[in-house]
Order: C-alpha cells, then sequence, then structure tokens
C-alpha cells in the first residue's frame, strides 16, 4: 500500500507530510499489519529491566510530542523514544527547515527542538498509557542561561512515567549543544543528572545520544566519562552535519542534520569503536542508515545491541519493522543462531 501513495507523500513539503502522518497514526487511519513472528525467540531482549519483543526502536525526532507512542508499538517497534523534549515550549528554527533527498534516501532536518514543553508534555504521557517501553529524550531550551538545570527539570518531570531518559548533547541545530561533547563538560552534567537522580531517589536508566561528527580522541574521552557516571547506554549516532560530498541531490548542503542511507557507514564504523572501548559495559543503541534486514545486520556485527530508525520508515514505509525482520530472520537462520544477541560484536562474519 504505501508503494502506490509515496510518490503522493513525496509531492508534500517533508515537514507536511510528518504532520499527516502523526494525525493517521493519531486517528487510527494507518493500517497496522500482522506480524505472525511477533513471539519469535530470534528477536527477543531486555531493554533497562524490560522484556521488548524486538531490539528495533523508533528514534527520537519522529514522535517529538509524545503523541503516537502507542501507535508506533502496534506498528512492531520494540520500543520508542519520544523528543527531544525542553523544559519549555518552543517553535524551533525559521521554516522551510527539513529537506527530502529522495535521490540518496536521506533528509536533513534543521528543526530546532521544536516541541510543546515539558509540561505539556508530560500531561498527554499520563493520559495515554504506554503500552511498551518508552524513552523520552531530553534537551535544552535555545535561549536557556543553564543547560545543567534545563536537563535537570525534564529529568524531574519525567523519571516517573519513562523507562529511561536520554540526554541530548548532539543535535547540530542547537548552537554549541555539542560543545557538552567536551570531557570536562559532559563530566559535569552527568555528575549533576547522577547526583539529582539521588535527591529524587531515582532509578532511571541515562542514556547519551552523541554525535557522528567526533575524532577518535573524542570517543575515548567520551567512553571514559560515560563508564565513569554510571550511564547505562549510549546512542550512536544522531544526524551528521557532514558527510555531503558523494550525495546527489542538489539539497545536500541545506544546513542541517543529515540522515538516512548516507551516513550509515559513518554510524556503523563509529559503533564498533564505541563497542572496543565499552566492552559491553555500557549498552549500545546504534543509529543511522536502519532500513533493511542486511543494515542491521551490520550494526549488530559491529556492536550495537539494540537499532533505532526513523528515515528508514519515510522510505520504506510504515511496515519497516516486519520488513527488516523478516529480512533479518533469514540471514540470522543463516548463521544457525538461537537469538539475535549472538552476533553482537561478531566482526568476523562479515
Amino acid at each position: 500500500m504505501f508503494s502506490n501513495i509515496r510518490s503522493l507523500i513525496f509531492k508534500l513539503d517533508p515537514e507536511t507530510a510528518h504532520n499527516l502522518a502523526i494525525k493517521s497514526l493519531k486517528l487510527n487511519f494507518v493500517p497496522y499489519t500482522t506480524d505472525k513472528n511477533k513471539d519469535d525467540p530470534l528477536f527477543k531482549a531486555e531493554l533497562f529491566g524490560n522484556n521488548i519483543e524486538n531490539p528495533i526502536g523508533m528514534a527520537a525526532g519522529f514522535d517529538k510530542n509524545a503523541e503516537v507512542y502507542n501507535s508506533l508499538f502496534k506498528l512492531g517497534f520494540g520500543f520508542v523514544e519520544v523528543g527531544t523534549i525542553t523544559p519549555l515550549k518552543q517553535f524551533g528554527n525559521p521554516k522551510p527547515r527539513v529537506f527530502r533527498l529522495v535521490e540518496d534516501e536521506a533528509l536533513i532536518n534543521r528543526l530546532g527542538f521544536n516541541n510543546l514543553g515539558a509540561e505539556n508534555i508530560i500531561s498527554k504521557i499520563k493520559v495515554n498509557k504506554k503500552i511498551g517501553t518508552l524513552g523520552i529524550n531530553i534537551g535544552p531550551n535555545k535561549d536557556t542561561k543553564d543547560r545543567t538545570k534545563d536537563y535537570l527539570k525534564c529529568l524531574n518531570i519525567f523519571n516517573q512515567v519513562a523507562d529511561y531518559i536520554t540526554i541530548n548533547i548532539s543535535s547540530p541545530n542547537t548552537e554549541n549543544l555539542r560543545m557538552l561533547h567536551n570531557q570536562k563538560q559532559l563530566d559535569d552534567l552527568l555528575k549533576s543528572i547522577e547526583k539529582e537522580k539521588k535527591n529524587i531517589n531515582s532509578k532511571i536508566p541515562i542514556v547519551v545520544k552523541i554525535s557522528p561528527d567526533i575524532s577518535d580522541d573524542e570517543i575515548d574521552k567520551i567512553s571514559q566519562v560515560l563508564l565513569s557516571n554510571n550511564v547505562k547506554g549510549v546512542i550512536v549516532s544522531n544526524t551528521s552535519d557532514s558527510t555531503r560530498e558523494s550525495l546527489a541531490n542538489i539539497q545536500k548542503y541545506q544546513k542541517g542534520g543529515l540522515s538516512g542511507k548516507p551516513i550509515k557507514k559513518k554510524s556503523t564504523i563509529l559503533i564498533n569503536k564505541f563497542y572496543k572501548l565499552l566492552k559491553g559495559r555500557i549498552k549500545i543503541i546504534g543509529v543511522g542508515g536502519v532500513d533493511s534486514g542486511a543494515s542491521a545486520y551490520e550494526k549488530f556485527l559491529a556492536g550495537a545491541n539494540y537499532l533505532q530508525l526513523y528515515t528508514g520508515m519515510v522510505y520504506r514505509g510504515p511496515n519497516i519493522v516486519n520488513m527488516i525482520k523478516k529480512e533479518l530472520s533469514e540471514l540470522l537462520l543463516k548463521e544457525g543462531v538461537k537469538n539475535f544477541n549472538e552476533i553482537v560484536g561478531n566482526e568476523t562474519n562479515t
């Protein structure tokens, strides 16, 4: 069905198409496909103490205002991450701010943390009881005078409804946000978060979402900070503000974060570098160009414990999780494994 209407959807402005997708999911206009392999032991996993049906999650950025997470669970996602959410409501950057690069199967966005604000969104979540594992991605307001304080505010608001909280330090669309990759700044931030967790008696797992545009030296320093601060997971990675040279679409130099197929290799290499340093002590959620069984397989081999996607659904449609599982199961069965976890970090299979 999606292949029949994709050309019509792609005639719409990307942000308009996205808003239409959210409305369709809210109104149950998107048909939920029956997953015959819902309980397949090949894909069973545990995420921060919660049993999940499969390791394929929806990345933050799709459901910014926590409106359709339950609909996404019904589409087959093993877990869903909403946001990025800031303490106060903000419009984000001026439009146009999302660009579809069809030839490259990519998106560029410079949305800028547009969301309804933490208090509005928490009220939605309390009313709409989650039916699966829910992550909440938080960040600071654009004009805040104290970014750490903004993260702590969101932590306080969401810690009782989330299954984990992601600290977003890596959007390229909030000025100087990526400075938080600096070893001392990141260490200070994570220590403040851990202190606040103790103050409010919270055991919420903390995940950090990092940039794909970091050097090997930064990877090493960030790994040290994560390991010393009780961080449970790292998302590798956010969108890229580089990696444009080989793109075909004329909009390739639009300012913003690039996602989709063109960053697949870059994120996979980065996952493997973190895997070798973290040695299983921190879970890795792999993101970037996940749109098929083969791309998922590569991420697992590189060291990802779980996956997230967003742009892949734009190009392959709402049934993408079932498509990936079908393609991935063929690859896993060829290897003779009983669960995908058996190939995590097993580069020798490539």
